[in-house]
Order: C-alpha cells, then sequence, then structure tokens
C-alpha cells in the first residue's frame, strides 16, 4: 500500500500485467509476472516462491541435515517425498499422482479436523485455537502450487477436491 502510494506510475504497470494472465499463458511468463507481482506487495493467484521451492526439489538437489539429496528421511534412512520430485528414478507421473493423492488425504482428514475440539471459534482470537481458518488458503495456495509444478490445470483439481471433500464426511 505504501509503495503505490509512493510510486504509482510502478504499480500500475504491475497490476496490469499481473491482471492480463491467464490459464492459457505461458508457464514461465506466468512465473515471471508473479514473482514481478510478489516483490511489489501483490497478491497472486499462484505463489511464486512455493512454486521455485516445490521445482527445486525436483532436481535432487539440498544437502542439509536429515535430508538425502534434498528429500527428507525418516530415520531409518528411507527417504520420502512431500513434494514433486525425480530424484531416486521416480518418475514425473509418480509424482503427478502424488500429489494428488495429498489432496485426498487433506479432503479425508477435513471431518477429522472439524470435529476436533480445538477446532471450535475463539471469539478473543477471532479465529479458531488449532488455526483451522487458515487451512483454506493453505489449500488453495499449495495445490496451485504443486499442479503449477506439474503444468496442470488448477481450477481443475480443485473442483475435484470440493466433489471429493463433501463425499467423504
Amino acid at each position: 500500500q505504501v509503495f503505490s502510494q509512493h510510486c504509482p506510475f510502478l504499480v500500475g504497470p504491475i497490476e496490469c500485467l499481473a491482471d492480463v494472465v491467464t490459464p492459457d499463458t505461458d508457464i514461465q511468463v506466468t512465473l515471471s509476472i508473479f514473482e514481478l507481482a510478489s516483490a511489489a506487495g501483490i497478491p497472486c493467484e499462484v505463489d511464486p516462491a512455493l512454486v521455485t521451492a516445490l521445482a527445486g526439489n525436483r532436481t535432487g538437489l539440498g544437502g542439509a541435515l536429515g535430508t538425502r539429496g534434498g528429500w527428507p528421511c525418516h530415520p531409518g534412512g528411507r527417504v520420502t517425498r512431500l513434494s514433486p520430485g525425480s530424484a531416486d528414478g521416480a518418475s514425473p507421473e509418480e509424482d503427478y499422482k502424488v500429489s494428488c493423492l495429498l489432496l485426498v488425504f487433506v479432503a479425508v482428514s477435513l471431518p477429522l479436523l472439524a470435529a476436533d475440539p480445538a477446532s471450535l471459534y475463539n471469539p478473543e482470537l477471532d479465529g479458531y485455537n488449532n488455526n483451522l481458518h487458515c487451512l483454506a488458503k493453505a489449500i488453495a495456495q499449495l495445490s496451485a502450487a504443486l499442479f503449477t509444478v506439474h503444468n496442470k490445470n488448477i481450477e481443475t483439481h480443485l473442483k475435484e477436491f470440493l466433489l471429493v471433500s463433501p463425499a467423504l464426511s
């Protein structure tokens, strides 16, 4: 907001660029525009930093403690995938299936979260004690980033998520 007040001549074109992006726009162009918009403080449909982080894990780069090739490990050393990637010989199609299964897992968990005693609205916090009010935004952002990495239609997958969620409760 401060940036737009002090430099409206810079923010205006960035907002126009962000408005022009459609699902048909090339993914690299879209990510570049969203990265520029995010740097200017303009909210985006897809978080470019999250997409970069998820796509970066696909290369197998990393080396932080508790990881093997950038992937989190169980204490026994078995590699687990928490994000898309083709490390250890996994195909991109398998990683896409894992991303879809992650959404199914979240959909299955929603009724359990709703029944949790910590899922009561707290007027003092203006939210829920277990931050359940943040879940919708998290699902939308993570889905957008995951399916952007896989170059799939985000809207279609979110519609499928909505179809699956009520059926499981």
